[in-house]
């Protein structure tokens, strides 16, 4: 792997394997007119998400916020719509990672034929009123830069603390191309129609975020994180919280060892800034 500047005076880091393509499409007067599809996976926000929709509607280049609500058991469906989200629902719970896919796939029947696919934002359901403060995650991708761009937020107030989850998904990524990332789980992210479907199916739970990056860096695309101030519900310290990390390393465990047990090796080291 080779880490890059984005160029010129652009301070991001972009890390890609060496001799692989740039995977971006749209440049000059094509970026311009790339389209976006905001991807909010929900499961019981009917308390923020018309906030995040709203917010999400804002992001330049979204022209279609797409809810998939996760079989909920509150108003959030109806909550979405009439903040003016197209929402669809799974009757049961069947997981985020099942709820991007199911996502990703709406917003490619919604695709127009002869234009190019959308880029597909996701953005968790918590976010409220800060969800366009994703927005920049959108312009390394559409410039053609990264495949995909990943949010490094600010410390949140509140938050528990999972520093064994994090730790462990950085040393399985940097294991595997000599990059450490700064937010291994975090999953506000824009990618290209490509990279997401480079990294089907993908990782089971909470999961989905590592074994994302893995398979992509696995596969030769470039990845960026890119600081964005936003604000979600972080999970406490209370037995709620921790049950919470603890499902979260497990299926973290779990990704990674599937992707090992794929044999990725041969990636020469990124430098360390």
């Amino acid at each position: 792997m080779e880490a890059q500047a984005a160029g010129g005076r652009d301070p991001l880091r972009v890390v890609r394997a060496r001799g692989a393509g740039s995977g971006a499409r749209a440049s000059g007067s094509s970026a311009r007119s790339q389209r976006v599809a905001a991807i909010i996976p929900a499961k019981n926000e009917s308390e923020r998400i018309a906030a995040t929709v709203r917010s999400a509607r804002s992001i330049p280049n979204v022209d279609l916020v797409l809810v998939v609500d996760d079989g909920s058991d509150d108003d959030t469906q109806h909550v979405a719509r009439a903040a003016g989200a197209v929402v669809v629902r799974h009757a049961v719970n069947r997981g985020k990672a099942s709820a991007m896919e199911t996502g990703a796939a709406i917003v490619a029947m919604r695709d127009a034929d002869g234009e190019p696919p959308r880029m597909l934002l996701f953005i968790d359901a918590d976010l409220g009123d800060t969800a366009v403060n994703t927005a920049p995650l959108v312009p390394p991708v559409l410039a053609g830069k990264a495949d995909l761009s990943i949010a490094v937020l600010p410390p949140q107030r509140g938050a528990g603390g999972h520093g064994l989850v994090v730790g462990t998904a950085r040393k399985a990524i940097h294991d595997l191309s000599g990059w450490t990332p700064k937010a291994p789980l975090s999953g506000q992210r824009c990618l290209t129609r490509e990279a997401f479907t480079a990294a089907m199916p993908l990782a089971r739970g909470w999961g989905v975020e590592t074994g994302m990056t893995m398979d992509l860096l696995g596969h030769g695309f470039a990845v960026v994180e890119v600081p964005c101030d936003l604000t979600h519900r972080p999970s406490g310290k209370d037995l709620k919280g921790y049950l919470h990390r603890a499902a979260q390393y497990r299926d973290i465990t779990y990704a990674i060892a599937m992707r090992r047990m794929r044999g990725y090796s041969d990636f020469p080291e990124v430098p360390e800034d």
